[in-house]
């Protein structure tokens, strides 16, 4: 159970590292944004290489951070039927989600996502517009690390969940601390599964 312990602390540490190192592409994705819109509006100067570099932003922005908001526990879920469990049948609904779902969907995507940007990068592959942004197989490879990161995130969780299940109290006590601190959120709303 140690193993598992250290697991979803150092797993949990990556993620939100990444996470928060993406977020700087929102500062980015809206300077580029607002030097687009002014300079079509008062210079009548269109790029297809900003309009294309805004989107490569946006990809960037989700991927990476798709993996912390699901640590953080602020997807979506429809709990038409989870919330009704107990806390205990929540915890075995979430290992096996991850296991059935999250995990070998990502990994599929992560595989075909390689060989995408692979076969991207050896065909030297640019964009269709004539003065878009050349090397297509960044973005590729980049959303392939993002979709990574969640594989990560659902392996993380696995851990954290087995060890809220069967581990010690110290060991449920610092993986739900550990995951808190690397959130930064306080428990609440947004992390109660996770800390129960």
């Amino acid at each position: 159970m140690q193993f598992l312990t250290q697991l979803s602390i150092q797993l949990n540490r990556l993620i939100c590292y990444v996470g928060r190192a993406a977020t700087w592409c929102a500062l980015a994705l809206m300077l580029v944004v607002i030097f687009d819109v002014v300079s079509r509006r008062f210079f009548v100067l269109g790029s297809t290489k900003l309009q294309e570099l805004e989107w490569h932003l946006h990809i960037v922005l989700f991927a990476f951070c798709l993996a912390y908001g699901y640590l953080a526990n602020t997807h979506v879920r429809i709990d038409l039927f989870r919330g009704r469990l107990s806390v205990r049948a929540q915890h075995w609904v979430e290992v096996i989600g991850c296991a059935l779902i999250v995990v070998p969907y990502c990994a599929i995507l992560v595989y075909f996502g390689t060989n995408f940007a692979v076969e991207s990068f050896t065909s030297g592959e640019a964009s269709s517009a004539g003065t878009g942004l050349p090397h297509r197989w960044i973005i590729k490879m980049l959303l392939t690390v993002g979709l990574g990161t969640l594989l990560l995130s659902g392996i993380s969780v696995i851990a954290h969940r087995l060890v809220l299940l069967f581990g010690t109290d110290e060991q449920q006590k610092q993986v739900s601390s550990e995951l808190q601190s690397a959130v930064g959120l306080e428990p609440g709303p947004l992390l109660e599964d996770a800390t129960h």
